[in-house]
């Protein structure tokens, strides 16, 4: 342990006992100011003009050697997204399975980013009460008319409780079955393993998507980016239950396939915020 601290590879010890990435892995994988680009959209005028944003409560995953990783929603997967579909028209209904505030992975958070700290503070009352996505599947009766999509962002901390819960697995239905457009990168596509519960087919089967790739997650432990093995893998579930996976690689990659749009990793947020809002007020002005 000394010696991976001496070359700062070391996971940070939290004050619950988790462990936050190491100084190396720090350096190697987050930024202190993102790539995010405003671009002049065409605002949307319009009655479907809300997006449901689902994030985790949770915040500490259990590795395969019993510690804690320290994780949440990723700030630049979550923001960047959001600031491209504010610019384009859009509101956001922010929700938890429980209502229980958003965790975030601070850790993570780009400080010098002038715009992804606007939003985040426009937002934060939103963050710290979040309404229940319990609550809001209980009755989705014309709900539909007023919605453009589902977002779901990424960070390890998707990977918790979202997968194996069933409000969320009925979100994806409802979005599915009410031709609403589906966002979601790096770890966040792990939640659809939701709309399989209770022996529902899987709704993207055959679909392609860019996820982040368990080639890289089995090596981040290193560098000390987590204090252990993944628990599960995101990438061999989704193909198991017929996915297509389409990158190899944690790069900028997005797909589109019918309304399911999907990023690779943290460094396609810009890239997926941007295909996303033009995708949808592409589809939404084709309607009128």
């Amino acid at each position: 342990m000394l010696i991976k601290k001496i070359l700062g590879i070391a996971p940070k010890p939290e004050l619950d006992g988790s462990f936050s990435p190491s100084w190396l892995s720090l350096k190697l994988a987050t930024v202190s100011k993102t790539d995010y680009k405003e671009v002049p959209y065409k605002k949307y005028i319009g009655k479907k003009s809300k997006i449901l944003v689902i994030l985790t409560e949770q915040k500490n995953m259990k590795m395969q050697n019993g510690k804690f990783f320290s994780t949440g929603n990723h700030p630049v997967e979550t923001f960047l997204p959001m600031l491209h579909l504010k610019k384009a028209g859009f509101d956001f209904k922010i929700v938890t399975p429980t209502g229980r505030p958003v965790v975030i992975e601070k850790w993570a958070f780009p400080e010098k980013d002038i715009y992804v700290r606007d939003i985040y503070t426009e937002y934060q009352g939103k963050f710290e009460n979040p309404d229940s996505l319990k609550d809001f599947v209980s009755d989705l009766d014309g709900k539909a008319d007023s919605y453009a999509a589902v977002f779901i962002p990424g960070g390890h901390g998707s990977m918790l409780g979202l997968p194996k819960d069933i409000n969320v697995g009925t979100a994806l239905h409802w979005a599915h079955q009410n031709n609403l457009f589906t966002i979601s990168l790096c770890h966040g596509p792990s939640s659809f393993f939701a709309t399989t519960l209770n022996g529902q087919k899987f709704i993207y089967e055959g679909y392609r998507m860019c996820v982040f790739p368990d080639t890289i997650d089995r090596q981040t432990p290193k560098i000390g980016y987590m204090p252990g093995k993944m628990p599960w893998k995101q990438v061999e579930g989704l193909a198991g239950v017929g996915a297509n996976i389409v990158n190899s690689r944690a790069d900028k990659s997005v797909c589109v396939d019918r309304k399911l749009i999907t990023g690779a990793s943290p460094s396609a947020s810009n890239e997926l915020g941007e295909i996303a809002a033009k995708t949808i007020l592409n589809d939404l002005n084709s309607q009128n």
